[in-house]
């Protein structure tokens, strides 16, 4: 089971998606576990809950201090063994499919949502391990970069979607777009599926879709095209 504890200023924020689609499933079926914990609850010697201050050096905005993050961190440490201590920031690595990849071999992950002008960066010296973006933007908050990083992982995790070769021959898993699809019917309004995946050969319909998905990937994604399809 992956194990993965998501610590949030705004656990509000994702309690809908938990509790809907594959994300369900798994944790219906004891594939995952996802629980929320809200860093308000970790304020010590402070009844209002605040969790923020002003920066030092006179910069705009409010930095989350130390203190709650550090509490909520060492009593989750506490309690179990961590892989990764991740920070959603938008000056981390950029989350890839490979990225997905490695973390559903994981067993416990933390996930510590960003918020305001960021964290306290001693936090980030000390007790983060891994710092991931999910793109060159910077979101209100990091619950919903919290979201994308949990489903491309958990949908990974073998019996979490009904088909365990689908997610294999997603986007990305070879360093390429996924080919065209289609279903029924095969001729809509004069519009008509590629003859060659109504053959049944099946040698044949894996050829066209390998070509089709070079050629995708070099016409709308030139800079995946440029690696090698090994790099995961």
């Amino acid at each position: 089971m992956l194990h993965i504890d998501i610590i949030t200023v705004f656990p509000e924020m994702l309690e809908n998606f938990l509790n809907h689609s594959i994300i369900k499933r798994a944790q219906d079926k004891n594939l995952a576990r996802i629980n929320l914990h809200n860093l308000r609850h970790y304020v010590s010697g402070n009844r209002s809950g605040r969790v923020d201050d002003y920066p030092f050096g006179g910069q705009p905005g409010m930095v989350i201090q130390c203190q709650p993050v550090d509490s909520a961190i060492q009593h989750l440490k506490s309690e179990r063994d961590y892989d990764e201590v991740i920070y959603t920031s938008p000056d981390g690595e950029k989350f890839q499919q490979k990225t997905a990849n490695r973390l559903s071999l994981a067993k416990n992950l933390i996930i510590l949502c960003g918020h305001y002008k960021g964290i306290d960066y001693r936090i980030r010296e000390h007790l983060i391990t891994r710092e991931i973006s999910v793109g060159d933007y910077v979101l209100t908050g990091g619950e919903l970069a919290a979201a994308v990083i949990t489903d491309a992982t958990v949908r990974l995790l073998p019996g979490a979607i009904g088909d365990e070769q689908s997610a294999l021959s997603d986007s990305f898993q070879d360093n390429l777009l996924a080919p065209p699809i289609y279903t029924r019917p095969s001729d809509y309004n004069g519009w008509k599926v590629p003859e060659i995946l109504l053959s049944g050969h099946q040698a044949k319909i894996r050829e066209w879709e390998l070509q089709q998905a070079i050629e995708r990937t070099r016409l709308l994604r030139p800079d995946l095209a440029e690696k090698p399809l090994t790099d995961n």
